[in-house]
């Protein structure tokens, strides 16, 4: 898609949060209403015939469009979160990412068997965090689960598309 409204509105932030990285803040998009309007209405139009009854947005990045998305496809919003942050039992998935190790966890009454669930980020770079999502969401048995990103990193090393499964359906909004 790669929406020029959006490319020319993303900030890079060179050698955050380690230096050599090259940090794409999503948060210029977030400000700006034009974008964040850009950004719903393309993710609306991408699903809205696919039945979502849930949208899971990961922490914390993830809950801005997810939850506005939500919304708009009349679907229930899952946060998924850094241990300890939800009051309720959870079921919880460890990964490694870019600068260590992290957990995500998920309320345990959050998804059924019957739902047909779309899992939101930012940003695809090596894809650590949304494997990790996409594991717990599986530990639910939904229907049928989809990805979407706002960005994904394609530059040379980063292979973040590789660590799915073949059969699943992942979509972003910017490829860069």
């Amino acid at each position: 898609m790669n929406n020029e409204y959006l490319l020319k509105h993303l900030r890079n932030v060179p050698n955050f949060p380690i230096p050599g990285i090259q940090f794409k803040d999503v948060s210029t998009l977030y400000k700006h209403p034009k974008c964040l309007r850009i950004m719903v209405n393309e993710l609306y139009d991408l699903y809205k015939d696919k039945g979502i009854t849930k949208v899971v947005g990961i922490e914390s990045r993830g809950f801005v469009v997810g939850a506005a998305l939500a919304y708009k496809l009349g679907a229930g919003f899952v946060m998924a979160r850094k241990p300890g942050k939800l009051p309720a039992e959870t079921r919880k998935e460890s990964y490694m990412k870019e600068y260590g190790k992290d957990t995500i966890e998920i309320h345990t009454d959050a998804i059924t068997d019957k739902d047909i669930v779309l899992i939101h980020d930012d940003l695809l770079a090596t894809g650590g965090s949304m494997l990790a999502a996409y594991n717990l969401v599986q530990q639910f048995n939904p229907k049928q689960t989809y990805i979407n990103f706002i960005i994904e990193l394609t530059i040379e090393g980063l292979h973040g598309r590789a660590v799915f499964p073949e059969n699943v359906d992942i979509t972003t909004l910017i490829k860069i």
